[in-house]
């Protein structure tokens, strides 16, 4: 590729009790927790395959020490979030980022594991035709969102609805940019999302989503005994 693409993660250190509550609504907090640790490494996984600059963007200052252990390399920057809803949070990074030089920036978080490099890549040429490339999920998000110019203000959009990736479009095309799409894909929010990502996963012989995989089956397969 003839531009260098930035890899940037938002992420936050798995805890018990917080984050993926639709999911800890079923399954409890310690299996969510468990589920989530897993999930992050698929995530950390796609950035060790990155060949490019990778950006660790954990939920805040307090993380950037838990961050920095995350991954190793010259390459790897950790660049903590401010407060603020997730627009404002994005908004804030990426202003960061452009201003220490970086230009085409991959947006993903760490609730997508069935993306792939190929993906990703295909994000990466994708840029070369248009100013914002995304990955629509099937709940009306996005798993990726990536931009080769800063972001317009983001802050007002419908942040976890099903009316976002209409809301990111319509707010690019109003400040003048254009917009890609690669194919859709989906992210975990559900119970149900783990039972199709396991038919997704069987094939995958990336290492953190076989041992995802070898996770969440049992779980699911007992769920559904005990249904």
């Amino acid at each position: 590729m003839s531009k260098a693409f930035t890899l940037l993660i938002f992420c936050k250190q798995p805890r018990i009790g917080q984050g993926k509550q639709r999911i800890a609504a079923s399954l409890g907090a310690e299996t969510t927790f468990e589920i989530a640790k897993a999930l992050l490494q698929c995530a950390l996984e796609d950035a060790q395959a990155w060949s490019g600059r990778v950006v660790l963007s954990p939920a805040s200052v307090d993380e950037v020490e838990w961050a920095e252990g995350l991954l190793d390399g010259e390459h790897v920057q950790v660049v903590p979030q401010p407060s603020g809803n997730l627009g404002e949070r994005i908004n804030t990074v990426d202003q960061r980022l452009r201003e220490q030089g970086h230009q085409n920036i991959v947006t993903i978080g760490t609730d997508a594991p069935i993306l792939t490099l190929d993906l990703l890549q295909q994000v990466c040429h994708k840029m070369a035709d248009y100013d914002v490339v995304c990955s629509k999920a099937d709940d009306g998000g996005v798993t990726v969102m990536a931009s080769g110019v800063a972001w317009p203000n983001i802050e007002t959009l419908p942040w976890s609805t099903e009316r976002l990736a209409q809301g990111l479009e319509e707010c690019c095309l109003d400040a003048g940019l254009s917009v890609g799409y690669i194919e859709p894909t989906y992210d975990i929010d559900l119970e149900a999302d783990l039972v199709r990502l396991i038919e997704d996963l069987k094939s995958d012989r990336r290492p953190a989503r076989k041992a995802l995989l070898q996770l969440i089956t049992p779980i699911v397969n007992n769920r559904m005994v005990t249904s």
